[in-house]
């Protein structure tokens, strides 16, 4: 399936000299900037009914057309799986993910994502790359995800990510007492023997990742923070990397501990804990139609509730100056 797009826009004069891949990123901003260059180079965009290159120049007045296909998704089925909706309009919808959702098919995980949920949802979705789906939590991280529902918002908030303008908050919990906040900028990439984790190395992408503490316990750390950069397990990695590991982190939380002293209740949720203690709290962006500043909280979710108290009653116990 597909669907079909047909532009035109003549060149003002104040473009002259500008090359043709720049010029129409002005003119049809709604579009990425790698799908006009497509559609350039397939011949599917004209300037004055004549193919020509990316780097060719303008001279003004020149009439552009576009007549192409949008491929819409068809590997993936649509499937009737509940999504928690926090906020949707005709642009974009807001959701809080439920730990185990994954949320795009992949090795292992060929339906019951996020976007076969989305497909069902919103079957014009499908027209959108990703199913709009333009940033991702990992399967057992909970909370706040933002998904385009046009072509158009896609674009604008993939800018938004890149530019960095778009805010995102998280909360965890972490072995280890923290003394105070701080700030890690360490670039990650690919672990260089275990290929299915990441790591930081020193070949790697820029990321920054911020926190502060929320509260400490005897032998765990709530914290907040914020990412800047939007690297795969970043945070999960960050955290490892100067050795506050998250609780329950299957990948990178290391060996198991408890300690000393805990109480059977404490032992019983900590064992029990088999996710990261990971949820996406907060989330700031800018309508992509309206330009208006948006923002949305939620709650965290029942286990990481109950993993909090459970920690507070055994800082309690132990008299624990908090």
């Amino acid at each position: 399936m597909s669907d079909q797009v047909e532009l035109q826009a003549e060149v003002p004069s104040e473009m002259y000299g500008l090359r043709l891949d720049q010029a129409v990123a002005q003119l049809f901003p709604e579009y990425s900037r790698s799908r006009l260059q497509g559609w350039i180079k397939d011949g599917a965009l004209t300037v004055d009914g004549e193919v020509r290159r990316p780097r060719d120049k303008l001279a003004g007045g020149e009439v552009i057309r576009v007549a192409a296909e949008l491929a819409m998704i068809e590997a993936h089925s649509a499937e009737d799986i509940p999504l928690d909706i926090i906020y949707e309009d005709d642009h974009i919808l807001v959701l809080n993910k439920p730990a185990g959702l994954v949320v795009h098919p992949a090795a292992g995980h060929a339906d019951g994502t996020l976007l076969n949920a989305l497909l069902h949802h919103c079957p014009t979705i499908a027209q959108v790359p990703r199913a709009g789906i333009v940033h991702r939590l990992d399967r057992d991280t909970t909370g706040l995800m933002v998904v385009a529902k046009t072509i158009p918002a896609q674009t604008d908030l993939v800018a938004q990510l890149q530019e960095r303008s778009m805010g995102r908050e998280y909360e965890a919990v972490v072995h280890g007492v923290m003394t105070g906040g701080g700030c890690v900028d360490e670039p990650m990439g690919r672990h260089p023997r275990h290929r299915q984790k990441m790591a930081v190395v020193g070949v790697g992408k820029e990321a920054v990742t911020h926190y502060r503490v929320l509260e400490k316990f005897r032998s765990h750390t709530h914290i907040r923070l914020k990412l800047e950069t939007g690297r795969t397990h970043q945070i999960r990695v960050h955290m490892a990397h100067i050795n506050y590991p998250l609780v329950g982190d299957p990948l990178y939380g290391g060996r198991f501990r408890l300690p000393r002293g805990c109480s059977n209740a404490m032992r019983e949720v900590l064992r029990g804990f088999q996710r990261q203690a990971l949820h996406a709290k907060r989330l700031e962006l800018w309508h992509p139609e309206t330009g208006e500043a948006m923002a949305w909280e939620i709650d965290l979710p029942e286990d990481f509730q109950q993993l909090l108290s459970v920690l507070k009653k055994d800082a309690e116990n132990y008299d624990y100056e908090l």
